[in-house]
């Protein structure tokens, strides 16, 4: 039966009626769609990359141009407008009229210079500015391996200076702006983030940086008040731009190796080295002595090891050495070529109602000392809408995850100590107790070993979320409301399984550390911007804000564990710490703006902010910090009128006050702790403080004085900034000493003052800028000069670090080093001649080391008091580790599709001193350990009785001229041999360092539009190409950084690493 449909014609009818009317609507819509083509230039020709292209009054309806410029964009009508953006030129709108082909010329700004700085609560433009601001894009960071984003700061910006305080990888680098500008509390600046105060910059994601600003001068500072005094470092992250939706990818990966680590002898050169010392010290020990002795018949304490002898009772001096004896390097052991990869992926749009970005992140970097490194994850979203044409609303998103291997690396004893000083005749299979130890060091335990089984680990959880609501109230007028909430939650786990520990100790150990913090904050500012009688613009700012940061930490220790391989604490039978601490800091606050903009001639800001804090007694509770400053835009006064290659000439100058409350939780009472007391003839449980109150206690405070000048020539293809600025701080906390009868040392007051003086210039040039080639440079030069004004009444203060002294003392600048100053070396000649025609050690012409019987090739002292011999009055404050200069100079090239960055930093002057010299530089110390290779070219005596270097091994250990008699051979120094108290191990810190070159190729847009791609770069980066220094590490080390009276100590720090990174970015 065959089934039929049958139509009416009524339905049919209608049927086609429908269809009919389809059709004419697709055609309508077909009909609508314009497509408008295009190319986007400079006014050279160059093609303008990346320009974005808008249809007017379509929310979402945009693109962005080519490589080559061009662009095609579907319109509504051929009766559209078009408006064309980039950055550093003029928007142009540009109204179709039918045309379909578009030739569109942006004219650069030439108001670049009216780019927008954010400052504290607000922004101003560039060429307004009154105040010291420098500012870094995130051009400077992009196609640079940048694990951390404190390491993007290095040598970027004047007068911020970047240490090494910890070369582990996630660690931040230390940063100080315009000097240290405290003796106990804290120098690091203040971190602000979209305008959200935090405690440190390592959760921000570099990927997602879309500008840096550093406030430098009291006037821009002030406005924070309190923690402001040390700078202030505003982090923008990015936002979407209008246009169409953009998706970015970014990866990179790469590899890393270790650089500018302490030359060490090898195994071959280190038996060589031994051989020599023993022979030496047998010949010097009686003038009878001589080789011919055989080594059996040596005292024991003066025989050459006899397992490292092939023959050990030859009846002859026979030093043949045996061919099976280990050759352990212990640093390359240690070390990895380590592997690194970063991914990244973006998603933005921008439209009338609403603006999204969104980015998550993922970072993994392995540490070249095998068994460290680090692995990030991060996530980010900043979202806004406009609810109507008077509010908008919006959110910051950002959680981070972090963890971290720290593997017991760096510092004294630690594994990258042990592996530099272990001996090369102990085996990789063995030192340790499972393994066994050797033989010829019973206690050396192997640190591959260690660094394998060692459980030192670090793990945090970020989440930070900040909310806020803006009204446009009428026009000029708006309100912002801003909550925000942050917390952390760190956990640090330690065990030291009994495998890898000395014979001597008799558990495994293991610690837990949890540090729970948060901070919420809430903030309203009320700003109003108007224009009097066309001339005169004005912008006040009221504010008003308020925030609670808590923070609880426990910390747990046990020993005594059954197990190695079961590292919980709950496993250790001995308890031995278990504590717990809260401290919660609540402050409050009410500040004010005004700025005044007179003809855009004359610039007047002042600010004043009231700040009060929990850190302080009710007495000095509240305190208040007014800040004023000024400009003169000389190029917009009449007479300057017909100087047109002047763009910009601006003086300005400020002064202004602010704060530093980060000087601990609650100085200024009493604290107590429990502890056994006896009382009569029982021990019993007391309570007693363990601190004298002091409920004076205030802010540290600073008063600074800027005075710069900003000039830009040639429609701003030359740009210069310069300032000079005074800075004191005066109410520092100090440690004022107390009588024993009180009961306490020292209790925390107000007394000490100190001053920093310098200058900065910046310079941004233009220098070749033709359609296919372009030249670009910046340099930053800075110099900053810190005195000790006051300590109290006290001359000086001298904190010791592992033997090395350094002393604060009033005239000159905080923690110079204390030290003993050198001459050369003795000679023969600095002896009396005995009767055997030899010098007499017994009596020197010269001073010499108290006590000690010197000889030749020993350290020379200088007697500095003149008293005849040398002793402790002969030490004195030499050298400090602020720099004279710091540098950084960048120059980025770009040919057709190709681009070529290189940056270069430095500093001149300042000094480091080796506190890891007392392990590595010591010429062994009787052969004990390995040490620096140059011993090998000690200074070595005559002895008539034979010749002590084993020539026959075929080892170079001629005299260098300058390294002394090893100690053993004669006594260097009051420390046993050990030369660092001398200047001998306080080494210049100048270095120039080949930062990064990049060098990248943008893909051409006929290769990417079938695959649907708008943008693609392959680039190639060399992080930290190579350092010239004569010193034997990283000059920019600071191990102490927490202490700023022990600055320029590197003692074993992790070492730097030079990167190659290969990365791709595609834009969709």
């Amino acid at each position: 039966m065959e089934n039929r449909i049958t139509l009416s014609k009524r339905v049919e009818g209608k049927s086609r009626l429908w269809v009919t009317l389809l059709l004419l609507c697709f055609c309508s819509f077909t009909w609508a769609q314009v497509k408008v083509t295009g190319v986007v230039t400079d006014p050279s020709g160059e093609a303008i990359i990346g320009a974005n292209i808008v249809e007017k009054g379509v929310p979402g309806n945009g693109t962005i141009s080519d490589i080559d410029g061009n662009f095609t964009l579907n319109v509504k009508s051929n009766k559209a407008t078009v408006t064309v953006s980039f950055i550093g030129y003029k928007d142009k709108t540009v109204a179709l009229n039918g045309s379909t082909n578009l030739k569109v010329t942006l004219e650069e700004d030439s108001q670049s210079l009216d780019e927008v700085v954010v400052v504290g609560y607000g922004s101003v433009k560039k060429s307004n500015l009154t105040t010291s601001v420098s500012k870094m894009t995130s051009e400077a960071i992009e196609g640079r391996p940048v694990t951390n984003l404190s390491d993007a700061l290095s040598g970027q910006l004047a007068g911020v200076q970047t240490q090494t305080s910890s070369g582990i990888p996630g660690e931040e680098m230390q940063i100080t702006v315009r000097g240290v500008s405290s003796i106990n509390g804290s120098s690091n600046p203040l971190i602000v983030v979209d305008g959200v105060i935090t405690e440190n910059m390592s959760n921000v994601n570099p990927s997602d940086v879309a500008s840096i600003q550093v406030l430098k001068d009291a006037a821009a500072t002030s406005i924070y008040g309190a923690r402001g005094s040390a700078g202030v470092i505003l982090i923008e992250t990015k936002q979407a731009q209008k246009g169409a939706p953009v998706v970015k990818w970014e990866s990179y990966l790469g590899f890393q190796n270790a650089v500018g680590l302490p030359e060490m002898m090898s195994p071959k050169e280190w038996m060589a080295y031994n051989l020599y010392l023993k022979n030496a010290m047998w010949l010097q020990k009686d003038g009878n002595n001589t080789l011919d002795t055989p080594n059996k018949d040596r005292p024991s304490g003066d025989r050459v090891n006899p397992d490292w002898l092939l023959n050990p009772n030859s009846d002859t001096a026979d030093w043949t050495l045996r061919s099976d004896l280990p050759q352990t390097d212990w640093v390359d052991a240690i070390l990895q070529t380590a592997f690194t990869h970063s991914h990244q992926v973006s998603v933005s749009s921008k439209g009338d109602r609403y603006s999204i970005y969104a980015s998550a992140g993922y970072l993994n970097q392995e540490g070249i000392v095998k068994h460290t490194g680090y692995e990030r994850f991060n996530f980010r979203i900043n979202a806004s809408m406009n609810i109507n044409k008077h509010i908008k609303a919006g959110v910051n998103f950002a959680p981070t995850i972090s963890s971290q291997d720290r593997g017991e690396s760096e510092g004294k004893d630690k594994v990258i100590m042990t592996a530099l000083t272990m001996i090369p005749t102990i085996g990789i299979n063995e030192g340790t107790r499972s393994l066994g130890f050797s033989k010829f060091r019973k206690d050396d335990v192997n640190p591959y070993e260690r660094l394998r089984q060692v459980t030192d680990s670090r793990n945090i959880k970020n989440f930070d979320v900040a909310s806020w609501v803006e009204a446009n109230i009428i026009k000029g007028l708006t309100f912002k409301s801003m909550f925000n909430y942050s917390s952390e939650n760190r956990i640090d786990e330690y065990f030291l399984p009994l495998d890898v520990q000395k014979m001597s100790v008799k558990s495994a150990t293991a610690s837990s550390k949890v540090i729970s913090g948060s901070r919420t904050g809430w903030q309203n500012t009320l700003s109003y911007d108007f224009t009097l009688w066309k001339k005169h613009q004005m912008n006040v700012l009221l504010g008003q804000s308020i925030e609670n940061r808590s923070i609880y930490t426990a910390d747990m220790k046990a020993t005594d564990f059954p197990l190695d391989n079961v590292p919980t604490l709950n496993q250790g039978a001995t308890p031995s710490q278990a504590s717990t601490l809260k401290n919660i800091v609540r402050t409050a606050s009410l500040f004010g703006r005004l700025s005044y903009n007179y003809d855009d001639k004359y610039l007047v800001s002042a600010s004043m902010r009231r700040d009060g804090s929990s850190r302080f007694g009710p007495s000095n509770r509240w305190a208040t910090f007014p800040s004023v400053s000024a400009g003169w835009k000389i190029n917009s006064e009449e007479f300057m009128k017909d100087v047109e290659f002047i763009s910009l000439l601006k003086l300005r100058a400020s002064w202004g006050m602010s704060g530093n409350d980060r000087i601990g939780y609650s100085d200024y009472v009493s604290t107590f702790t429990t502890g056994n007391v006896a009382y009569g003839n029982t021990s019993q449980i007391a309570i007693y403080p363990t601190n004298y109150a002091n409920s004076d206690l205030k802010w540290e405070t600073t008063k600074a004085f800027d005075f710069g000048f900003d000039l830009s020539l040639f429609k701003n293809r030359i740009q210069l900034n310069v300032d000079y600025y005074i800075n004191r701080t005066d109410d520092l906390l100090y440690n004022l000493q107390l009588p024993a009868a009180t009961g306490f040392n020292s209790m925390r007051t107000n007394l000490a003052s100190i001053e920093n003086r310098g200058w900065e210039i910046d310079l941004t040039t233009t220098n070749i800028n033709t359609r296919s080639f372009k030249w670009s440079s910046t340099l930053n030069l800075s110099g900053n000069k810190n005195k000790v004004l006051d300590l109290g009444g006290n001359d000086e203060i001298i904190t010791d670090a592992w033997n090395a002294q350094f002393i604060t003392k009033v005239g000159g600048p905080i923690s110079q080093f204390y030290t003993y100053l050198t001459d050369g070396l003795l000679t023969e000649a600095d002896f009396e001649v005995g009767a055997d025609g030899r010098y007499n050690p017994n009596k020197p012409l010269v001073p010499t080391v108290k006590g000690k019987k010197q000889r030749p090739g020993n350290v020379k002292y200088v007697d500095v008091d003149g008293s005849g011999s040398i002793d402790n009055d002969d030490r004195v404050a030499y050298g400090s580790n602020e720099p004279d200069v710091m540098f950084g100079f960048t120059n980025r090239f770009t040919y057709k599709d190709f681009e070529l960055s290189i940056f270069l930093r430095g500093q001149i002057g300042g000094n480091v001193l080796w506190i890891g010299a007392r392990n590595l530089d010591t010429g062994g110390k009787y052969g004990a350990n390995n040490t620096l290779r140059r011993w090998l070219h000690c200074y070595k005596e005559d002895y008539p009785n034979g010749n002590p270097i084993p020539t026959e091994l075929g080892v170079d250990m001629s005299w260098d001229g300058k390294t002394p008699t090893p100690y053993g051979l004669g006594d260097n120094s009051e420390q046993d041999g050990q030369l660092h108290r001398t200047d001998l191990e306080i080494f210049d810190a100048t270095f120039l360092r080949i930062q990064n070159v990049s060098l990248a190729y943008n893909m051409p847009k006929k290769w990417l539009n079938a695959l649907g791609i708008k943008a693609a770069k392959i680039y190639g980066t060399v992080e930290n190409l190579h350092t010239f220094t004569d010193y034997v590490g990283n000059p920019d080390t600071n191990s102490y950084s927490t202490n700023p009276m022990l600055r320029g100590a590197d003692y074993n720090t992790y070492p730097l690493s030079r990167k190659y990174i290969f990365g791709v970015n595609v834009t969709f």
